[in-house]
């Protein structure tokens, strides 16, 4: 596995390499997967022009390319973008803004960026599309069904999960009475579960608001990106957290021995 992802690390980096060399950027695309949506950047618009990278959320991820394309081409022109501003022409019958992104977010979703770079002190813009009606999605009527497919890179750095802040998750309450969260479950179903250890009783589970844990522990936000099916462990509050399958039926037996 470790060997697969050194290969693949490789081939993209030769191909961010070639295509910043051949067309003055590359555009990196990576499909939605479980709750988290797609979304697609550009790599070389800022060594080539001096212009921010560019990142897009929640569209089919030929779209996004096609639009970042288009931007690249404006740039390439002697163009350039600012946040916001509203532009037209970017997409058909609707006008676009950008935001400048936190670089609290820079690690979440641009590594190949960090890596060309040689590090992660550039400027960076989201390309923020509007719903059917033309509401943007920090506007009060924006389609509530698409709240979640373009996270707002300029804020909520205290609140990465794309999730209700209200959402019910399962906590020890031990985690109240101040011992560390050390392991969490995000099942196929997509509920979460947050243990401070492996053996529990029934009575020591409580239900509170996914906030509130990650209040109670600011590291729970780096989980955002856990994917349904798996698990996170650690072995102490100030240890990195490691991800894995979860296995619910092998690791429900384990924490009830």
């Amino acid at each position: 596995m470790t060997t697969d992802h050194a290969q693949h690390d490789r081939e993209a980096e030769e191909r961010i390499l070639h295509d910043v060399e051949k067309y003055g950027c590359h555009i990196a695309m990576l499909e939605a997967e479980d709750h988290l949506p797609s979304f697609a950047y550009t790599i070389g618009l800022y060594k080539t022009f001096g212009h921010p990278e560019i990142i897009c959320f929640g569209l089919p991820v030929k779209t996004m390319a096609g639009l970042l394309n288009n931007a690249c081409d404006i740039i390439r022109e002697g163009g350039s973008f600012v946040a916001g501003k509203p532009y037209e022409g970017l997409l058909e019958g609707y006008n676009m803004q950008f935001l400048e992104v936190n670089k609290a977010s820079y690690r979440d979703y641009v590594g190949y960026a960090g890596w060309f770079n040689g590090n992660f002190d550039f400027p960076l813009l989201q390309f923020v599309w509007p719903d059917k009606q033309h509401h943007f999605p920090w506007e009060e009527n924006f389609n509530p069904d698409w709240q979640f497919l373009q996270p707002l890179l300029d804020r909520n750095m205290a609140f990465k999960f794309l999730e209700q802040k209200n959402l019910g998750v399962f906590v020890m309450k031990q985690a109240y009475e101040g011992m560390p969260i050390l392991k969490v479950y995000h099942d196929e179903d997509g509920d979460w579960q947050f243990h401070t250890a492996d053996d529990h009783q029934v009575e020591d589970v409580i239900l509170v608001a996914l906030e509130q844990v990650t209040k109670l522990d600011p590291t729970i936000n780096h989980l955002f990106d856990l994917p349904q099916g798996y698990k996170a462990c650690r072995q102490h509050r100030e240890d990195d957290w490691e991800y894995a399958p979860y296995e619910a039926s092998k690791d429900d037996e384990e924490a009830d021995e």
